[in-house]
Formats: C-alpha cells, sequence, structure tokens
C-alpha cells in the first residue's frame, strides 16, 4: 500500500496550510494510522516510540475538529513533565498558525498559578499540562472541562514510571464521560493497559512495530572506563569528534552543575538544565542550544524529556542509564529530523551487564570506541592551528602593518622570521599547547579483578537472578519481598502531610520532577496529620538532601530531616514500598552521588483501593461516570 498524504487524510484547510508553511511532505507510520481514526471521532492507542510524530498524530486531527467559537477548553493533553507539555503546546501553536483566534495554555508545576488563572479566565481552546497542576485547577473550579471533547495522554508508560498514573485515573475520574480519548506509549505495561481497557471505548491499537529500538540513522559507541578519568576521557572526545551540537546525560542534578563548570574552564560553551531552574531559564537555555550560541548542555534524564533540538548531532552518557528505554529515549535526541546522529556511551566495568541488557532490549550492537590517543589530539589541534592561519592570509587583504613591524624586529635582533613565528605561535597556542602526551593510567588491581569476578559469573549470576525473579513472581509472599525491599532504605521525616491535602502522588512527583531522583528509588510513604515519612535509599548525598529541603508539596517546603523515630499518631496512611535502593560511590566515574540497584517493584493487594479512597477524600461535588465499569 503506497504511502497517502497529508492532503488524503481529510485534515481542514487551514491545518493544511499551516503543514505546508512547516514543511512536511507525507504523514510519518503512526500519523498515517492515527489521523484517519481521530478525525472520525474514534479513541486508540498508540504505540511508537519517541522521535515518530506521534504529537502531530494528535495534534493535526484534533485541530481540525476545533470549534475556536467556542472558547472553552476542547481539547486537554496530560503530559509527565512540564519540559514535554510546552514542547506539546508550541506544536499545537505552530500547527494551528492559519486558525484565526487559537489560544493553547501549557499548565505546569514551578509557573506562577496566577498567571494561568488569569490566562484560563480569559479563554483557552486546548489545554497542556502535567497531571498534578491539573488536578489543583479542577479542585479550584478553574478548569472547566464541561464541553471536553479530547483527552490525549501522552507517554503514558512514562507518567507511570513517575507515579503518576493514579493522579492521571483521579483526573479521568472528573472529567466527562462523552470524550475521545487518544493513549500514546512507547510500551504497554499491564498497569496502562488497565486504564485503556477502563476508560477508553472500543479503542483501535496502533502499534507502529519497528526492527529496532534506536534509529540506524544514529551511530552507537561505547567506552570502557578504567585507568583515564571520565572527566579527561570526555575532555579528548571533544577534541576531535565534529560534533554541531550536544547532550550529555549523568544522574543527578549536581552532576549537571559540576561537570558544566568544569568543561566552561576548559574552554567549552556548556550549561546545566536540572530542576533548580526556574522555567524561565530553563527556556532560556534550550533557546540558546537552539540558536548555536550554546554548544553543549549536560542534563538528567527528567529534565531532558522533550527537548527537540535538530543541530544535536551527539549525545554522550556520561552516566550509564539502568533501563534501556532511559537509554532509547536518551539518544533519541540525536538523529532528529532525518539527520545522522551519534550516541557515546561510558561503561564502568561493574556496568558492563547494563549494556548487555541494553544491547538485548534495542536488538543492536554498540561498539567499542578507542580513546583518542594523544598523537590524534596533537594532530587533531594542529590541523585546527593550521586553518587559523589559512583562513587569516585569506580574509585579511591588508597584513602590511605586522609585516613591516616583525621586519623590523627581525633585522634589528637578528633573529629569522621563521623563529620569530615560532615563538608567535607558542604565545597563541600557550594555554592549549598543540603537543599533546596522555599518560593513561592501568586499571587498579581491584578493578582489573572486579572486572574479571564480571567475566566469570555473568553468566551465573544472570541465571540466578533468573530463577530468583521467576520464584518471586510465582512462589514468594508478597508481604515477605516488600518487607525485604526495605532493607538497603532509610526513613525521612517530611514536614507536609493531609492536613495539606498532601497525596504521595504530590510527595513521589516534586522529588522525581525537582530533586531529580526517579520514583522507582523513593520507597515506603506513610502519611499523618502534619507532617509524613518516606523511605530513600541509604547513603543520600548531601547535596540531594540539601536540595530536597527547598522542595514544596503544596507549597510548603518538604524540610527533609531524618527521621528520629519519636512516637507517631494512630491515624496514619501507609502506601507501598518500592523495590531496595542504595547509594554507593562510584570511584571510577568521578561522581561522588554514585548509583542505585536496580529490582522491580513488588506489587501489594489493596494498594489501589486504599489511593482510591485517599483520591475520594479531596474529589470536587461535581464527578462524572467512567465509561466503563469494572
Amino acid at each position: 500500500m503506497s504511502t497517502p498524504f497529508f492532503t488524503d487524510l481529510g485534515l481542514s484547510a487551514p491545518v493544511l496550510k499551516a503543514i505546508q508553511a512547516v514543511g512536511y511532505e507525507a504523514p510519518s507510520p503512526i500519523q498515517a494510522a492515527a489521523i484517519p481514526v481521530l478525525m472520525e471521532g474514534g479513541d486508540i492507542i498508540g504505540m511508537a516510540q519517541t522521535g515518530t510524530g506521534k504529537t502531530a498524530a494528535f495534534a493535526l486531527p484534533l485541530l481540525s475538529r476545533l470549534d475556536t467559537k467556542q472558547n472553552e477548553p476542547q481539547v486537554l493533553v496530560l503530559a509527565p513533565t512540564r519540559e514535554l507539555a510546552i514542547q506539546v503546546a508550541e506544536a499545537f501553536q505552530k500547527y494551528a498558525s492559519e486558525i484565526p483566534g487559537f489560544h493553547v495554555l501549557p499548565i505546569y508545576g514551578g509557573q506562577d498559578m496566577s498567571t494561568q488563572l488569569r490566562q484560563l479566565k480569559r479563554g483557552v481552546h486546548v489545554v497542556v499540562g502535567t497531571p498534578g497542576r491539573v488536578m489543583d485547577h479542577l479542585r479550584r473550579g478553574s478548569l472547566n472541562l464541561d464541553n471536553l471533547k479530547s483527552l490525549v495522554l501522552d507517554e503514558a508508560d512514562e507518567m507511570l514510571r513517575m507515579g503518576f498514573i493514579d493522579d492521571v485515573e483521579w483526573i479521568l475520574e472528573h472529567i466527562p464521560e462523552t470524550r475521545q480519548t487518544a493513549l500514546f506509549s512507547a510500551t504497554m505495561p499491564r498497569e496502562i493497559r488497565n486504564v485503556a481497557e477502563k476508560y477508553l471505548t472500543n479503542p483501535q491499537e496502533i502499534k507502529i512495530a519497528s526492527n529496532q529500538s534506536t534509529g540506524d540513522n544514529i551511530e552507537q559507541v561505547y567506552w570502557m572506563v578504567s585507568g583515564t578519568n571520565k572527566l579527561d576521557a570526555l575532555t579528548r572526545i571533544l577534541e576531535v569528534e565534529p560534533f554541531e551540537g550536544m547532550i550529555i546525560f549523568v544522574r543527578t542534578k549536581t552532576a549537571t552543575v559540576e561537570l558544566a563548570e568544569k568543561l566552561e574552564a576548559r574552554g567549552y560553551s556548556a550549561a546545566p538544565i536540572n530542576g533548580d531552574m526556574n522555567q524561565q531559564l530553563r527556556e532560556r537555555t534550550i533557546e540558546r542550544l537552539k540558536s548555536g550560541k550554546l554548544d553543549i548542555l549536560i542534563a538528567t534524564d527528567v529534565a531532558a524529556r522533550g527537548i527537540d533540538v535538530e543541530r544535536v548531532s551527539h549525545v554522550v552518557n556520561y552516566d550509564i542509564p539502568y533501563d534501556s528505554e532511559a537509554y532509547v529515549h536518551r539518544i533519541g535526541r540525536t538523529g532528529r529530523a532525518g539527520r545522522t546522529g551519534k550516541a557515546i556511551l561510558f561503561v564502568a566495568p561493574r556496568e558492563k551487564r547494563l549494556l548487555s541488557t541494553i544491547e538485548r532490549a534495542t536488538r543492536k550492537p554498540i561498539t567499542l570506541m578507542e580513546l583518542p590517543s594523544g598523537a590524534t589530539v596533537t594532530k587533531h589541534r594542529i590541523d585546527q592551528f593550521t586553518q587559523q592561519i589559512t583562513t587569516t592570509l585569506t580574509e585579511q587583504s591588508d597584513l602590511s602593518f605586522f609585516n613591516d613591524l616583525l621586519a623590523e624586529y627581525s633585522n634589528k635582533n637578528d633573529v629569522s622570521p621563521e623563529l620569530i613565528a615560532s615563538a608567535l605561535a607558542f604565545l597563541l597556542q600557550k594555554e592549549r599547547p598543540l603537543q599533546v602526551k596522555f599518560t593513561d593510567v592501568k586499571p587498579e588491581r581491584n578493578e582489573r579483578s572486579e572486572r574479571s569476578r564480571d567475566d566469570r559469573g555473568g553468566r551465573d549470576d544472570r541465571s540466578s537472578r533468573d530463577r530468583s525473579d521467576r520464584g518471586s513472581r510465582d512462589d514468594k509472599p508478597r508481604r515477605e519481598r516488600t518487607e525485604r525491599s526495605d532493607e538497603n532504605m532509610q526513613r525521612y521525616r517530611i514536614e507536609v502531610g493531609r492536613s495539606h491535602e498532601a497525596r504521595p502522588g504530590d510527595i513521589v512527583g516534586a522529588i522525581a520532577n525537582e530533586a531529580g531522583i526517579e520514583s522507582r528509588f523513593i520507597g515506603h510513604i506513610k502519611l499523618f496529620d502534619e507532617f509524613s515519612t518516606v523511605d530513600l535509599p541509604m547513603g543520600m548525598p548531601k547535596e540531594v538532601l540539601a536540595q530536597l529541603k527547598k522542595v514544596r508539596v503544596r507549597n510548603r517546603p518538604l524540610n527533609i530531616s531524618v527521621d528520629t523515630g519519636s512516637a507517631y499518631p494512630q491515624s496514619e496512611k501507609e502506601f507501598p514500598s518500592r523495590p531496595k535502593r542504595s547509594f554507593s560511590n562510584d570511584r571510577s566515574s568521578g561522581d561522588s552521588q554514585g548509583d542505585f540497584k536496580k529490582e522491580r517493584r513488588p506489587k501489594r493487594e489493596g494498594d489501589a483501593g486504599e489511593r482510591s479512597r485517599s483520591r475520594d477524600a479531596d474529589a470536587p461535588k461535581k464527578t462524572y461516570r467512567s465509561k466503563k465499569t469494572d
């Protein structure tokens, strides 16, 4: 079957005109499959990886069916992060450039609420928001969805991973049932499938199959961390790699700042992007990267979500991600719009099994790269230096003043022109010598033994882990698994509780978004009236704890502190713990933030009921029935 054109999909004339102005020629597979269904008002489940054009797949048809005379929200898009919400809102604005009077509003935490309230009162047609802020507006009554026509759940699996799935269900239960719903997700976990079965009506499932999870236009290589300092290795790579724009991924927000400062000190145009930055500064930083005023962005997974900059030619995984999905999302920041890209992965010896996991999941080998040698870097610097000379001789038509000056110096001091040129070259390159010599330190004995132990024991370890996983799913009591998962966790007290209308989703979302800690590393949560407790990995770095003190939930600072175990009131709500995590010092990476031990999250019976009851207590008076009942 031949690929259709956008004109074949029934889109409105203004939308087609905007598409033509943007320069789109033919729809991508997800667009060709989803647009006709959404144009007819049907529900869909779209499974496609990032970078496949899914935003246009739902924005184009929903804009075509929009009634701008009705100055109330007709489309609601839920997104997991503020960055993605902004990106989707910008896409709607771009595709609606030929629709007079169109208004779209992104709403998310960290932005002034009064601004959002003012714009909502003025009237908007499309709202794109994060679940927590959408809930806030629904509770306030400032977001009126009585005339909602369409709901989009964008990157539903990411919302599940970040702990927002309960918030999503709360929203689904409190919006009109006579709506069209589109759910998009790169993967389809059981929890997402349950949501789809409960809240969608006869959805058409659209799955864009691909032979590989990562694009063929992205070259993937890795460097085995050993001996050479990671920062020195990164600097060597930056010396010889011809990159246009680059995103470097690290694990923590502290590391984004530290690495950016170190690269700036070495002469590179680099900047961090993390949850400490206000939204205006984040947007300005991304705009600098787009315009070429900034070359390198240092980011965490959460902060970089939704960044779409065509000039990003390279992605460096300075800290290896702990799951293949995060890796796919990371390297998806390059190779955009049909361009080629390169992804470089730093792997410590003890992380070799993570590398194997990523290769199996992406069904694509990642090749070993050689670190550039001193001779390679020297040649590159010499080539740059000689090119500077050639450019100067070509572009500067009048060098007579300098020619006379140096001729006079040569005659007066009886020095050859060649020797003078050598002295000037030395002065010019004094801070960045052309001749480079590196001394590669061999791995220490314990590192070599650890690597050999990995090599000998990798297969047995995997087999035992597989057996353990199977046993935990089928044989072991759930309570026993949950209790054991708390072994490497420490309990902290936070100064927000039920009397402040706090919910577990608020706590998880705030910590995940603002402190750079992924939701799967957040453990047992207990809600009391005036405070709560939360279990976090042992050995939390001081920098992370300092940041957590500033994080706000329900407009209250967490003021986190180690729980002293004092007597608690009897009335409390408990929420299940997540798998055990621990921080460990990562010597090979040079990053004091450490890493996490990964396990699957155990599921406990009764969780959904408790969470539902906690949500119902906060529900507004006006409710709607869901489309389907259990």
